[in-house]
Order: structure tokens, then C-alpha cells, then sequence
């Protein structure tokens, strides 16, 4: 049984825990209100960027861009966003499973090394000790923190690879944001690019007559890379909003098995010093009836 002195320096050590554990998920709750507002904030960009290219494409049905042509898959590059940081449960584990999953589905009808792109320090060391891929270099410009740039000469890098026919399909993993608690582990084909889910454009904005200069085709090529841009920032933005979410439940989780753990620290302290006066005072009794 653990003497009481032992039992005070548990219940010290779980309270400093609690203070750290605490502490780390207001700072989370932070940079969750600030990921949701830049989410949210990029979100109206996105969504008239794919509306444009929705409407110039239903005015020439007959064009493809060089980014939406399917070919054959020899090559593939896969994007993977991660944790900078730890403490976010799963988080990692979920999204390193998804991308084994997708690796066993290449396995034996693609080129083998996979190229790998991991975005996020905390599963790099994994992919590297994961057999059959190729670690590739990610911008510098994440390690700045200047996401959005990161983003995009990411996106860029991808994109000439594309063009070159050095990779065939390039596919992105990552946490999908849906609320504070759940978040969905995502994989999603970014190139050859595929048409996106969106609303339907109403009747005022089909029937809307637009005068394109210089002309469509122009048009279409330059807003392709920019919404593969965009696509690439968000899966980033949603990704880094699901580990905050993910890094606050846990610290929760933390916190309340912490409070459990120091009321039963707290009732075995109590009983033991408890038999202990007893003890004491039954020495005492004993003492002074002899």
C-alpha cells in the first residue's frame, strides 16, 4: 500500500496535469475559432471560382482541359495532410490507416515507388519506413506558416508534374471538417480534375448573358489551376480545423479522467491517513492503560 507521502506527490503530479491539459485545450478553442474563420472566409471564394467554371463549361460542352484528361494510371502522387503537433488522439493514426488502405489498392498495378507528399511533421517518419513510396519534398513556405502559399506552390508542383505526364493521378488524404465533433478521414482525387459537387446555378443566373474576352478556352485555362488553387487550401484549412477539434476532445478527455483520478487518489489519501490516526490513537489507549 502506498504510504501517504506517495499518495500527495500523486495527487501534486495529476493536478500539474490537469493545469497543462487544460491550458492546452483553451489554446486549441482558439485556433479553432480562428481555422473556422478562415474556412469560412475562404469558402465564398471556392464556391463562385467553381461557378464560373461551371458556367463558361456549359457554354462549350465540347472542351477539355489538359487538367481533366484521364489517362491510363502508371504513376500516382499522393498528398497526405498531418499534425504539426501531438496530443490530438487518432488524429494521425487515422489518417497514416487510410493511407496504407490506399497503398494496398495501388499494390501491383501501378509503378512502384508511390510518390508521397506529407504535409504535417508528425507522420513523416512513419512514411518513410512505409515500404514501396517515395518521400517528396513539400515547400518550405508550410514551415513559415504561410499556408495558403504553401498551398499553392504544392498545387503548382502537382500540376506541371500532371503536365508532364510524369504522374498520372494525383490524390489527397486528410481530415474533413463537419463540426466540433466529427471530423471524416477523407480521400478525394484532385488530378485529373473532376467535376465538384455544387449547388445547381438558378434559373436568373443560367439564363445571365456573359461577353467573355478574350474568349472562353483563355478563360477556362487560367481558372483550372486556380481552382485546384483553392481545392488544395481547403483541403488544408479543413484538415488543420479537424485536428484542433481533435487535439480539444482529447485534452477533455484528459481533463475529466484526470478529475476522476485525483477523487480516488483524494478517498485513498483520506482512508489511509484516516487509519492511520486511528492507529496512532490506539497506541496511545494502549499505552497509557499499561
Amino acid at each position: 500500500m502506498a504510504s501517504t507521502r506517495e499518495l500527495k506527490g500523486r495527487i501534486s503530479s495529476v493536478h500539474s496535469s490537469q493545469k497543462i491539459t487544460g491550458a492546452m485545450k483553451m489554446i486549441s478553442s482558439a485556433r479553432l475559432r480562428k481555422s473556422e474563420n478562415a474556412l469560412n472566409h475562404a469558402r465564398p471564394y471556392m464556391e463562385q471560382l467553381q461557378n464560373i467554371l461551371d458556367h463558361i463549361a456549359s457554354e462549350i460542352n465540347d472542351y477539355q482541359s489538359p487538367l481533366s484528361l484521364d489517362r491510363p494510371v502508371q504513376r500516382v502522387a499522393i498528398v497526405i495532410f498531418a499534425a504539426n503537433e501531438g496530443l490530438c488522439g487518432a488524429f494521425n493514426l487515422l489518417l497514416y490507416k487510410k493511407l496504407l488502405e490506399t497503398l494496398k489498392e495501388y499494390d501491383g498495378k501501378v509503378k512502384s515507388p508511390i510518390s508521397v507528399y506529407p504535409v504535417g511533421r508528425k507522420l513523416v517518419n512513419d512514411i518513410k519506413r512505409t515500404r514501396g513510396v517515395e518521400v517528396m519534398p513539400i515547400p518550405d513556405l508550410f514551415e513559415k506558416k504561410q499556408y495558403a502559399e504553401g498551398a499553392t506552390a504544392l498545387a503548382d508542383e502537382l500540376i506541371r508534374r500532371f503536365l508532364e505526364k510524369d504522374v498520372d493521378r494525383v490524390e489527397v488524404i486528410y481530415a474533413h471538417y463537419k463540426s466540433m465533433g466529427t471530423q471524416i478521414i477523407s480521400r478525394e482525387q484532385l488530378l485529373p480534375w473532376v467535376p465538384q459537387e455544387t449547388k445547381a446555378l438558378s434559373d436568373k443566373e443560367r439564363n445571365k448573358v456573359y461577353i467573355y474576352e478574350p474568349d472562353c478556352e483563355e478563360i477556362l485555362e487560367t481558372i483550372y489551376p486556380l481552382v485546384i488553387h483553392s481545392t488544395m487550401y481547403r483541403y488544408l484549412l479543413e484538415n488543420q480545423t479537424s485536428e484542433q477539434a481533435s487535439r480539444i476532445l482529447s485534452m477533455q478527455m484528459a481533463n475529466d479522467n484526470a478529475i476522476k483520478l485525483l477523487k480516488n487518489l483524494q478517498l485513498e489519501y483520506n482512508k489511509l491517513r484516516q487509519q492511520n490516526i486511528t492507529a496512532e490513537l490506539m497506541d496511545i489507549v494502549g499505552g497509557s492503560i499499561e
